[in-house]
């Protein structure tokens, strides 16, 4: 079934109908068709419309979710999977109805493997569970993207955050999945071991996929020994264009910094004002050091270097965990600090990837589009590797102001495009950046993907209406 004749299937209503009579036989209290329930299960973190499935499963095991799949693979009715709801492209709507699995109930840490750096987990376990488990053990998991997202929902995007630069982003870091695929059956992606070249890359291909090829129960992740030392670093420059020429110098360098954050003057002004703190309100440098306590001091160092030949810092500097706390804190809360900057507003986060030697060209256009534009959108980034964010201020009642702020985000996608770039360095696609395929992989790619679609789930139950049209 294409996702056109979806949505003009005339029988669907009473398919669905079927279906939620026979998971409610099946799965009783688990299944919920409240209204207020089910538009929480849908898109509420951005521009997009809420298009809220039909009822909602919360499953407890990988059976509930095989109980699920196997009703609406026999009466080809779309599942839609959800984690923590903080994607922002629109991953968790339900555009032609169905069943949303809620996963969050699925939130056991099944082992931890201290002497081979892994652990095993269900979907549902947050990153910072995950890691206030870990710690004991002198391990953690890196990938930081902010939000308390579930594991699942950051290996369905394939998420990145604030430690890429050093650690990668959740490709880099998953061993293994378990699947539940389109009919129900269970597909092991991988073993445990560190590398393999038997046969296709499986583990990758639903890494990003975003719930559209299956449904992951289970996860294998890399973990790390926390470091001997940390330090933090907050450095000011005078101008966007320094601080990102800083960036580039010190990656191609070698530093091994953990994090590089940068934070434009109206980002910084919104911080202040919400975290608290009493930073110079310019372009600003957020950096984390891991390391020995030799180490950490040597790329300190080194940094500081760099930085001042292009006129930034002095850097202040976060020892205490307590004040590294705090300083991250602020970085991950820049949703929240820009809502005062236009109340009644609504923050449309959206973001791109370029290339590192890019980076200054990309950022500094998007900020003249902003400025000519008269737009409110303070610029936040994950610039070790290239990846920028604008919150986007929308009054997303407005027709003219919504149109604007379509063409300012399409401007943004296409100069990334331009510059060799993605159109998603970690939101990933859902509904909002669909449009852009295309143009970013080129005709004979997609067309790659929808057969991988085809193949894999062939009535297009799995997520329909996200990443590919079929």
């Amino acid at each position: 079934m294409v996702a056109a004749a979806a949505k003009s299937d005339s029988a669907m209503p009473d398919r669905i109908a079927q279906a939620v009579q026979r998971l409610q036989a099946a799965l009783d209290h688990k299944v919920v068709t409240g209204r207020a329930v089910r538009e929480q299960h849908a898109n509420v973190t951005t521009y997009l419309p809420n298009e809220p499935a039909d009822a909602v499963v919360f499953a407890e095991c990988t059976e509930d979710v095989q109980a699920v799949v196997r009703i609406c693979d026999e009466l080809s009715v779309p599942v839609i999977p959800w984690g923590a709801g903080t994607s922002l492209e629109g991953h968790v709507n339900a555009p032609f109805g169905g069943i949303c699995i809620d996963l969050s109930r699925m939130n056991r840490i099944l082992a931890v493997n201290t002497a081979d750096l892994d652990c095993v987990i269900e979907p549902g376990v947050t990153r910072k569970r995950l890691n206030e488990e870990l710690r004991d053990q002198g391990l953690f998991f890196p990938i930081d993207p902010g939000a308390d997202a579930s594991l699942g929902g950051m290996v369905s995007t394939r998420c990145s955050g604030t430690n890429a630069v050093r650690y990668g982003t959740m490709k880099d870091n998953v061993l293994s999945l378990k699947v539940v695929t389109p009919t129900g059956e269970i597909l092991t992606t991988a073993t445990r071991a560190r590398k393999s070249s038997a046969g296709y890359d499986l583990t990758r291909l639903y890494v990003g996929a975003e719930g559209t090829l299956g449904i992951i129960t289970e996860i294998t992740l890399k973990l790390y020994g926390i470091p001997e030392a940390v330090s933090a670093a907050v450095c000011p420059f005078p101008s966007i264009e320094a601080a990102c020429n800083t960036v580039i110098a010190t990656i191609q360098s070698g530093i091994p910094v953990a994090r590089i954050e940068l934070l434009d003057e109206e980002q910084v002004k919104a911080s202040n004002a919400y975290a608290k703190l009493a930073l110079a309100e310019t372009p600003t440098l957020f950096l984390e050091f891991h390391g020995t306590e030799a180490s950490v001091h040597e790329q300190a160092d080194r940094f500081g270097e760099l930085a001042a030949e292009y006129g930034g810092g002095p850097s202040v500097f976060a020892v205490k965990p307590e004040e590294r706390t705090k300083l991250w804190q602020a970085r991950h809360d820049a949703y929240w600090s820009v809502l005062p900057m236009r109340p009644g507003a609504k923050a449309v986060a959206t973001d791109v990837c370029v290339p590192i030697s890019s980076l200054a060209e990309c950022v500094m256009e998007t900020k003249r589009d902003i400025v000519e534009m008269g737009l409110i959108a303070p610029i936040v980034g994950h610039v070790g590797d290239g990846n920028f964010h604008t919150t986007l201020m929308v009054n997303v009642d407005d027709p003219e102001d919504l149109a604007k702020a379509k063409h300012y985000m399409k401007r943004l996608v296409e100069r990334a495009l331009a510059m060799g770039g993605t159109s998603t360095g970690e939101h990933g696609v859902g509904q909002g950046k669909m449009k852009y395929m295309e143009g970013e992989h080129g005709a004979a790619a997609l067309e790659a993907m929808r057969a991988i679609k085809r193949a894999l789930d062939p009535k297009n139950i799995m997520n329909p209406g996200k990443i590919v049209a079929i």
